[in-house]
């Protein structure tokens, strides 16, 4: 999404907020994004940045041709400052440092913006400095922050932020999008139920770390069918090695728990509802003979549970480990 045009398409109610907020020239000094992944956080990031400092907008809509809009796109622009986790959180220090480029005025003008992905992941001090930021906040300084879950986030943080609800994307328009560009159905819908990045899609799609995750999934699903003694075993010699950080370790277990929803839909006879598994595939035929509805919703459960520690920043190998042994059949 380039234009706010494209955004009011997928996110019409977000798209009107903040556009009429530019038309006011009342921007807010904070925003907070939050949606699922690939709902467009980073391009409404981008587009909000780019209409702060563009130099030859066309009313709300930023050129993407200036200078200005081209180091932001590429992420050069020194007044435009991007956080992300280092590691599995955003540390105190990231923040500090940030703190220090914020002493001085704007290299350019006095607009100054900050990004924060993933902003969840701040750790309690590095949210307690950021709080700091948005209680006395500058008229030239625009914070945005984006989450997938926003009630990890300390709830004052919440409350000086204008927070922007973002919706999910309808699954089959972007099925057929993927389709219509040359992508394999099943492929389209795993990806769909994956993300609403349409870039992201194709490039995980082509990916022969992310095809292998794929076969490891396939494979514990059957370790869990054939041989559930040897679980345990597979997951340190093959699992643990592929998935090696919080970020691989989820969508790990986004492909997991769309494998057992599959084995779910077989025991209730809606296999048209399948994401990861084709259609008369033998596995889980075998896979839902072995568990019962209630040990597959229980399993279900776990997994959902699994990933909320991860967001908690618990170490991934011990929630892969827990996750292992707490699956039953």
């Amino acid at each position: 999404m380039k234009t706010w045009s494209e955004v009011a398409k997928v996110q019409p109610l977000a798209s009107r907020i903040i556009i009429n907020s530019i038309k006011k020239g009342r921007v807010s000094h904070a925003y907070l994004l939050q949606g699922e992944h690939g709902t467009g956080k980073e391009a409404i990031s981008l587009l909000i940045a780019k209409g702060l400092f563009c130099t030859s907008k066309s009313s709300v809509e930023p050129c993407h041709e200036c200078n200005n809009c081209k180091r932001i796109e590429s992420g050069n622009h020194p007044d435009v400052h991007w956080i992300a986790p280092e590691g599995q959180s955003i540390k105190i220090e990231q923040v500090k440092n940030l703190q220090k480029e914020f002493i001085y005025s704007g290299v350019e003008s006095n607009q100054k913006v900050y990004i924060i992905k993933d902003a969840d992941t701040l750790t309690v001090n590095a949210a307690n400095r950021i709080l700091k930021f948005l209680e006395e906040p500058s008229k030239q300084t625009t914070a945005i922050m984006l989450t997938e879950n926003s009630q990890s986030i300390i709830p004052t943080i919440r409350s000086r932020c204008q927070v922007i609800d973002l919706q999910p994307l309808n699954t089959e328009t972007f099925q057929n999008q993927l389709i219509e560009n040359g992508m394999e159905r099943n492929d389209a819908v795993l990806m769909s139920a994956l993300t609403n990045n349409f870039a992201e899609a194709f490039r995980w799609n082509e990916d022969a770390w992310f095809a292998e995750a794929r076969k490891l999934v396939v494979q514990l699903v059957e370790m869990y069918t054939i041989k559930p003694e040897d679980v345990y075993l597979f997951i340190h010699n093959h699992w643990v090695p592929h998935f090696k950080d919080r970020k691989e370790q989820e969508q790990g277990l986004d492909l997991l728990l769309l494998a057992f929803k599959d084995i779910l839909y077989n025991h209730i006879g809606n296999e048209g509802a399948y994401a990861f598994f084709t259609l008369n595939n033998e596995l889980v035929e075998k896979a839902a003979m072995s568990f019962s509805q209630e040990q597959l919703v229980n399993t279900l459960n776990l997994v959902l549970k699994a990933k909320r520690k991860l967001k908690q920043n618990v170490q991934p190998t011990l929630v892969i480990e827990q996750l292992a042994l707490q699956i039953q059949r």
